[in-house]
């Protein structure tokens, strides 16, 4: 099922994403936007190399579609693989890039998603860093742009098989972005700031609230309603999961 010309499928951008997310940006990324009563407020703890992340965002797209006007959200990147030296997931068994190759075809074959598991045999990622820094680079820019640039980081190396923790595809990613929506990311600037201070500022930001959080599993949605209590979903889950617990609310 994987995509073997690397085309991102269509996705679906809600128009009040940028009105609800760029005071993220304004802020440091850690902020909470101002809530109406009604509204639903999300952060979503995530990393480009999730599978699971990724077999999630036919779910998480529906949700924006869905609550759309009622929903602010955020990224936090977790830094899922920082090397290999030191990565091992004592849940699913992994400590070594070939053994990554089984949890995707899982996830391809629970989700229907598109995973080319061959890149953990071909050309492994050292490392999901890059990557999580090259979607806060963008965020630099506007919150849609991260938004798109977070969706086309992942269609390269789920669906395409292309090696995100490389610079030259996570410039492809961004240049694709750009192609597909004109106007949306400065390619100069972009490749610019992945030299620069502040996205790293903002990624180790990020990787401090994971810690703080105890965020240990990918994607993780903590979903704060106004003025009710916040609930946590960790984990893969479909659509009719996350509205039932939004239900909740």
């Amino acid at each position: 099922m994987a995509n073997s010309t690397g085309a991102c499928p269509p996705l679906n951008i809600t128009s009040n994403m940028q009105a609800t997310t760029e005071k993220h940006q304004a802020a440091t990324g850690h902020s909470h936007a101002q809530q109406q009563t009604g509204q639903l407020e999300v952060v979503y703890y995530t990393d480009p190399l999730c599978c699971w992340s990724w077999a999630f965002e036919p779910a998480w797209q529906q949700l924006l579609r869905e609550y759309e006007g009622r929903i602010s959200w955020r990224y936090c990147m977790g830094g899922l693989l920082a090397d290999w030296k030191a990565y091992h997931d004592t849940m699913n068994a992994v400590s070594k890039p070939l053994q990554m190759g089984p949890l995707w075809m899982q996830a391809r074959q629970v989700s229907g998603q598109p995973l080319n598991d061959r890149i953990w045999f071909l050309d492994p990622p050292a490392s999901s860093y890059p990557a999580c820094l090259a979607v806060k680079c963008a965020g630099l820019q506007s919150a849609r742009a991260e938004h798109l640039y977070l969706y086309y980081a992942r269609n390269a190396v789920m669906a395409a098989g292309r090696n995100i923790a490389k610079k030259a595809v996570l410039l492809e990613a961004a240049a694709d972005l750009e192609t597909a929506h004109p106007g949306t990311l400065d390619l100069q600037r972009f490749e610019a700031d992945l030299q620069q201070d502040a996205a790293l500022a903002l990624f180790r930001q990020d990787l401090q609230e994971v810690s703080y959080r105890n965020i240990t599993r990918f994607p993780t949605l903590v979903i704060h309603s106004a003025g009710k209590k916040s609930v946590m979903m960790t984990g893969y889950r479909p659509y009719e999961a996350l509205a039932q617990l939004l239900a909740q609310l």
